[in-house]
């Protein structure tokens, strides 16, 4: 590490930049937007910025849905998942009106709409459990890796092994008990649809305010910038507010950008595959695989996939932000506890995120943002699950119920 200092007086901590890391995840990303920008096109590039930008957010504003979760079940503390709440609802104000206008500027919009059924309630619930037991969502998991976390890089490679096996498996659960896509914009108008979302996300933030009251007494407060001026936005950390604001942003730049929003664990699904296809397994002949949109995907570049271009971005961009605030550091020694629960998390959440169309980024976050109601059902079920995972926890050494 190379100690910078920014002239603030003595008392405010230093800023100690992780300098090869930085240059190396900067240099990456000017050298990913340049090459994708030429072998597919622009819009590709500037996703893959998009990407870099997310991961950056995620990254300063420590923005996870599993700890946020795990802390109001736990702690009784909620701040987290109100940003949440807050982050889904300025997304929602903006895209349930998009998405019902159908295009913009000659660009199509569909929303991250899926059948609501078994599949879904099920999924989720297993992803919510893995989550705990991985300690990361599909968004936390990318940029803890990006941020150097060695634990959360056995995550991401057995998230990628579940995704795949969830594709062989996903045309059974499709047979299962299910109702097609419901879209609320299309069933109640737009108007109605946007106020019948913001009640719902502000009755789940009032309720984490009176749990939260209740046992504490007060709510907590975000701590204030630890830098002076605007520095704290290069080097974090930034507000988990904030940091959800931007995250709804870029998430609405995605879906004017790609014509649909933002989504992870798709592109996890596609690497596996593709591995497993390099390796002589015949996934091409899969039910899954043979299916046009995802035949063309396994035939073509992973560069050409927007989701697996955005990912990334992510990993980059959380690098990026990782060096700046100086904390870029992987760690090798792990427990064998940790790791194994990494990998058993890693496995439930791929095979969970392709049971339900998603994880908290695709079906809860742009699902619910794009009016779908089985964004609503995802959110519920993996909510449960989750509370099964923080109960696990401590089986595999890691802290669940009792704080430690």
């Amino acid at each position: 590490m190379s100690d910078i200092s920014l002239g603030r007086p003595s008392y405010l901590p230093a800023v100690n930049i992780d300098r090869a890391p930085m240059l190396v995840a900067a240099g990456a990303l000017l050298f990913g937007f340049l090459v994708i920008s030429r072998l597919v096109d622009l819009r590709q590039g500037a996703l893959f910025l998009v990407g870099g930008g997310l991961g950056a957010a995620l990254y300063h504003g420590s923005f996870g849905f599993t700890g946020g979760w795990r802390r109001m079940v736990v702690e009784r503390r909620g701040r987290g998942m109100r940003a949440q709440m807050l982050m889904i609802a300025v997304t929602a104000v903006a895209m349930i009106p998009l998405l019902s206008a159908g295009s913009l500027g000659g660009q199509g919009l569909v929303g991250a709409l899926a059948p609501v059924g078994l599949s879904v309630m099920i999924g989720a619930a297993i992803f919510g459990l893995g989550m705990q037991l991985g300690g990361g969502c599909g968004s936390g998991t990318l940029f803890t890796v990006g941020g150097g976390s060695s634990r959360m890089l056995v995550t991401l490679a057995f998230f990628i092994v579940g995704a795949v096996v969830g594709t062989a498996h996903l045309p059974w659960w499709l047979e299962q008990p299910s109702s097609p896509a419901i879209s609320i914009g299309q069933q109640i108008g737009v108007g109605p649809a946007v106020l019948v979302t913001l009640a719902g996300l502000g009755l789940v933030a009032a309720v984490t305010a009176l749990i939260e009251r209740r046992v504490h007494g007060n709510l907590e407060r975000e701590a204030e910038p630890a830098r002076p001026g605007w520095s704290w936005l290069l080097y974090g950390p930034w507000p988990v507010v904030g940091a959800g604001l931007v995250l709804a942003i870029l998430n609405i730049a995605t879906l004017l950008l790609a014509g649909h929003p933002w989504s992870i664990t798709y592109g996890f699904g596609l690497w596996g595959a593709k591995i497993a296809d390099a390796v002589g397994l015949p996934v091409a002949q899969w039910e899954f695989w043979t299916w046009p949109a995802q035949a063309t995907a396994l035939q073509s570049s992973v560069l050409a996939d927007t989701t697996s271009v955005m990912n990334f971005g992510i990993i980059l961009g959380a690098g990026l932000a990782a060096s700046l605030a100086g904390k870029f550091a992987p760690k090798v020694k792990i427990p064998l506890g940790s790791i194994v629960a990494a990998a058993v998390g890693g496995l439930l959440m791929g095979y969970g995120a392709r049971l339900s169309f998603g994880c908290n980024i695709g079906a809860l976050f742009s699902g619910i943002a794009s009016g779908s109601l089985h964004g609503w059902l995802w959110f519920a079920s993996a909510f449960v699950g989750s509370l099964a995972g923080i109960w696990m926890r401590p089986l595999f050494g890691l802290d669940g119920f009792a704080k430690k």
